[in-house]
């Protein structure tokens, strides 16, 4: 075998040596600390002994510290991230073994204090602090309950969030309601990491944001249709808050969590307390319980407790990466792979259908628990695993899920002709002016060049529909056309960022058949090659995500080079280009030469979840990625 080849062959042997019996592949979804702190403060403001989990999960907080006593959510980071060394320190302190006068906790709260302390926090540091009895719910969220009786066809209402953010509003709601927060003997004080009066520093906040107008208009606007809800005030607001506890109750998934989310169930059992559930009530117990199955261990030393599980996406994309890698559909690893697969089909109606009266059941969702959430990007992942069964022994029961699966995928495109994650047409612009860090990642779920390019990668390869008579891949077309950066790159919302973007929209656009001559194409090729590296590989930070600007990593990673290498070979083999031809091999060559590399780089979260906020490493993508790249260079002759 030559060098390409013997690649394959490691990396398929390590998939196929990691799959578990029952067909799937869980590797870690890693992230920052935060859900890992907030475990260890939901455990100790329950009173629930668990001693050993909140050590271990502890020893994995200490372990990431910085020598400035900070923490990062990613490895360049500067200097570090106030709400994460915030959500450290409390955790640390309240898990017991580190006290406030413990060195590295001393450089903590240094850190936190020149950092302009609890009130510069984010949102959702200060909603665990509000809800633990650190910050006052009356400083900064303003929402009425009452938000959730407003009709559908109300210019403002509680379905123009994103689903993802509902499951996290609900609760907040119910507990700045009541004003609602838990306390006991061994609750830390973090009265001491406050820098200004919270209440003039909220205020000041408030008043200086640049969109300070616009949001009093939208708040004075849900007041005013509040005004309009039939009944006496009190029985409006008690309805209210019934609604709110039953929109939580029903998207409770079967292993207990609030929508497989771990931050939605942490806020959802706190949200269950301020309405008098006791600690024992079985929904609590169950909310714990599933919490306690997400862990995953990161390295011989160290656990950690994922926000949800990737199984699904994980499977969907191995399964796929494997046969591109030359393994046959009826290898027993694919089969199990495909039956799994075939199980995960959603067959409920979730909140999906509020804006997609047309669509039927038929999507995926990303964990294995996940039964009411289907996104657009799992289920074409999943797609693409099953193809070739549609024409095996089982054929007609996988025909029968394709067919739905397609169908749903159509079903989710925009007005706007690009798609989203999970919901359609939920990307009104007013959302994004309520005065919270991240609003505009968190509140909408708009067309985005990844989803929108990987669907129409899917739709132009695996399916029947050509560009000429087919209106939804024009329309997403149109999208990717208008939606491109000057400089030639996309911005890729789940992951990053520019390279993941450009890649997804590279790769759609020359399966629907667009040529290599069109200017779009040039214009991305072009930025591809030179941000190439000296070392043939590619590498951009998380802090393009938070700047919506380009900025280089300074290192190659294996993911970020196996895109740029895939994108480039999508149109490589449409027509020859000398400058795409050497990038490409510098590109092969820089993943035979560090396929085994274990460096910080390695580990650099290349994930996307809410801008500044959540970033994740899959420990999967360090093999499907290349795998995929480097199949795709060797079966093209390369």
């Amino acid at each position: 075998m030559n060098p390409v080849e013997q690649e394959i062959h490691r990396l398929r042997s390590i998939m196929l040596q990691s799959q578990m019996p029952n067909g799937t592949w869980s590797f870690c979804f890693e992230s920052g600390i935060l859900s890992d702190a907030y475990m260890i403060i939901l455990l100790r403001s329950l009173g629930l002994p668990e001693e050993d989990l909140i050590n271990r999960l502890c020893a994995r907080i200490i372990s990431r510290q910085e020598k400035n006593g900070s923490w990062r959510l990613f490895h360049d980071e500067k200097e570090g991230n106030l709400s994460a060394t915030i959500d450290a320190y409390f955790a640390l302190l309240y898990g017991g073994k580190y006290p406030a006068s413990e060195p590295r906790m001393v450089a903590a709260r240094r850190f936190i204090l020149a950092k302009g302390g609890i009130g510069k926090a984010n949102l959702l540091t200060r909603v665990m602090l509000a809800m633990t009895g650190q910050y006052h719910w009356s400083h900064f969220f303003h929402i009425p309950v009452e938000t959730i009786l407003l009709p559908q066809d109300f210019p403002v209402n509680f379905f123009d969030f994103a689903g993802f953010a509902r499951v996290h509003i609900a609760p907040i709601l119910i507990c700045s309601d009541r004003n609602f927060h838990i306390k006991n003997p061994r609750t830390p004080d973090l009265s001491h990491l406050y820098v200004r009066n919270p209440y003039e520093l909220e205020e000041v906040a408030y008043r200086k944001y640049p969109l300070y107008s616009q949001f009093i208009s939208v708040f004075n606007l849900i007041h005013e249709g509040i005004r309009g809800l039939v009944g006496l005030p009190h029985q409006i607001h008690q309805m209210a808050l019934r609604r709110l506890e039953k929109y939580m109750l029903e998207r409770i998934e079967p292993d207990g969590t609030l929508y497989s989310y771990f931050t939605a169930t942490c806020f959802m059992v706190f949200a269950l307390r301020a309405l008098h559930y006791p600690v024992d009530h079985p929904v609590i117990q169950r909310a714990v319980q599933g919490l306690k199955t997400l862990v995953c261990r990161v390295d011989a030393d160290h656990i950690h407790l994922q926000n949800c599980t990737s199984t699904v996406w994980d499977t969907a994309l191995i399964s796929h990466a494997l046969q591109e890698g030359g393994i046959s559909p009826t290898h027993p690893a694919i089969v199990k792979a495909g039956k799994y697969l075939m199980k995960r089909q959603q067959k409920r109606v979730g909140d999906w259908k509020v804006h997609n009266l047309k669509g039927q059941p038929g999507g995926w969702g990303f964990s294995d628990s996940n039964t009411l959430n289907p996104d657009v990007d799992d289920t074409t992942a999943a797609l693409r695993a099953i193809h070739p069964f549609r024409m095996g022994r089982q054929g007609p029961a996988y025909s029968s899920l394709w067919k739905k699966g397609v169908s749903w995928v159509l079903s989710m495109q925009n007005l706007d002709g690009g798609w989203p994650a999970f919901e359609v047409n939920t990307d009104k612009i007013y959302l994004t002016w309520l005065p919270y860090q991240g609003m505009e990642g968190f509140s909408t779920d708009p067309s985005t060049a990844d989803l929108t390019g990987r669907t129409l990668e899917f739709l132009g390869k695996k399916t029947p529909l050509h560009l000429k008579d087919t209106t939804p891949l024009q329309r997403g077309l149109r999208w990717l056309f208008r939606n491109q950066e000057k400089n030639g790159s996309w911005y890729g919302r789940w992951g990053v960022c520019y390279i993941y973007g450009t890649w997804a929209a590279l790769t759609g656009l020359m399966a629907v058949g667009v040529p290599t001559y069109a200017p779009a194409i040039q214009r991305a090729t072009r930025w591809l090659v030179s941000i190439q590296n000296e070392d043939g590989g590619w590498g951009e930070s998380c802090r393009s995500d938070v700047e919506k600007r380009y900025i280089p990593l300074g290192a190659s990673t294996l993911s970020q080079t196996a895109w740029a290498v895939d994108a480039l070979l999508s149109v490589q083999k449409m027509k020859s280009d000398e400058n795409n031809q050497k990038a490409i091999v510098r590109g092969v060559h820089f993943l035979l030469r560090n396929g085994q590399r274990r460096e910080w780089m390695d580990s650099y979260p290349t994930g996307a979840g809410l801008p500044g906020v959540f970033y994740t490493h899959y420990h999967s993508y360090r093999y499907i990625w290349p795998l995929l790249a480097l199949s795709h260079f060797h079966n093209s002759g390369g």
